[in-house]
């Protein structure tokens, strides 16, 4: 079952462009020895339930296959997250775009937004593939459950994988908004007193 709902989401994210060729990477928490994960080099819109990998907590594989070269940041957030029970990996456009240009998102755009991504980290660069990533990602970690990474993509957390899968998807719809809001003269803010109610809905916890 979360074998096919790991497959499930990597067409969605292939398929609403979210990522391409064999970019981003999907994680779920088996239990608190075992993590399944994509593997290295394989396109997300065409993962067989066979490709994925079953790794303990030092991202060692019981199976032939070689986990994505992501992994460290999955195990990170795992590790300082009790909470977390997935991530999903992904290069949406326009949030990816973001941040490139060193900008995160605001945490007033709409109410939908504010309650899914909670306010959006925007965490420096960090060398892809070496722990110098999940380094950089750690001090953001107890306090925000999405996440952009500079001149990378985006990471989030999810309580299972179709939950990380919405918030990468609200994510970027949130950055195309913005974006195109300020292309009509900027973006408004909420009503303070709606701001303060949302952010209180929007929780830490998954």
């Amino acid at each position: 079952m979360i074998r096919q709902q790991i497959c499930e989401v990597g067409r969605m994210l292939w398929q609403r462009g979210l990522v391409g060729a064999t970019e981003g990477n999907i994680s779920v928490r088996l239990d608190d020895q075992h993590i399944l994960c994509t593997p290295s080099g394989v396109s997300k819109g065409h993962l067989q339930a066979t490709d994925l990998v079953v790794i303990d907590y030092e991202g060692k594989s019981s199976t032939g296959n070689t986990p994505s070269s992501e992994i460290r940041m999955h195990l990170r957030m795992y590790a300082k997250r009790a909470d977390c029970m997935a991530v999903v990996h992904a290069h949406p456009i326009t949030a990816t775009g973001f941040a490139l240009a060193g900008e995160s998102l605001p945490n007033d755009a709409m109410p939908g937004s504010t309650v899914v991504l909670g306010p959006v980290a925007l965490v420096p660069f960090g060398m892809p593939g070496t722990e110098d990533l999940p380094n950089t990602l750690e001090p953001f970690l107890a306090d925000h459950k999405t996440f952009l990474l500079s001149h990378h993509g985006a990471v989030v957390m999810g309580r299972d994988v179709k939950d990380a899968y919405h918030r990468m998807e609200i994510l970027e719809r949130t950055a195309q908004i913005v974006l195109t809001a300020r292309m009509l003269g900027g973006a408004k803010q909420m009503p303070p007193e709606a701001i303060e109610t949302l952010n209180r809905l929007s929780k830490v916890n998954l």
